[in-house]
């Protein structure tokens, strides 16, 4: 029925969905969950979660609470939580996440900022590079796990480029 890997939606909780064979050219203001199966050029601004599907196609800025990424995006991206590429992602651009995940297979390039809450609230920033260990990727000081792909959760600011 739904593969494993895909991008999946609980019917009834996406609000808007941009179909595969749509084109839109413009700015996106929203509140709820955002999916994209078609293309999009110009800024996406979403309180709630993005979700770019296999067959969507981004050239956009886009700011959301959570992102998810199956299809092609580049621009400058930025989510509060967390920022997921699936193994059919190709991201390239500036990122800016509190968590990634990078399932093996998602191709990835551009530069990535990091922030990790410190105690009283203060945010922290600081240079992490990325170092791929046994066919995974792992922030030098910092804790990386998944057992699809890897979860940076830490402070870091650090360039990249993989084709996995």
């Amino acid at each position: 029925m739904f593969k494993k890997d895909s991008v999946e939606t609980v019917p009834g909780k996406v609000d808007t969905i941009i179909g595969k064979d749509t084109f839109f050219s413009g700015n996106i203001n929203g509140k709820g969950v955002i999916r994209i199966d078609g293309e999009i050029e110009g800024a996406v601004q979403n309180k709630g979660d993005v979700i770019i599907g296999e067959n969507g196609k981004i050239n956009a800025e886009l700011s959301a609470r959570n992102i998810t990424i199956a299809g092609l995006y580049e621009g400058t991206l930025e989510a509060e939580g967390k920022l997921e590429l699936k193994k059919t992602a190709t991201a390239i651009g500036t990122f800016k996440a509190n968590v990634l995940i990078v399932e093996e297979g998602a191709v990835v390039s551009g530069s990535m900022e990091m922030k990790q809450k410190e105690q009283a609230g203060k945010e922290k920033t600081e240079e992490k590079p990325l170092q791929k260990k046994d066919g995974s990727y792992k922030s030098l000081g910092a804790d990386a796990s998944s057992s699809k792909g890897t979860q940076v959760n830490a402070a870091s600011n650090q360039s990249f480029s993989e084709k996995a």
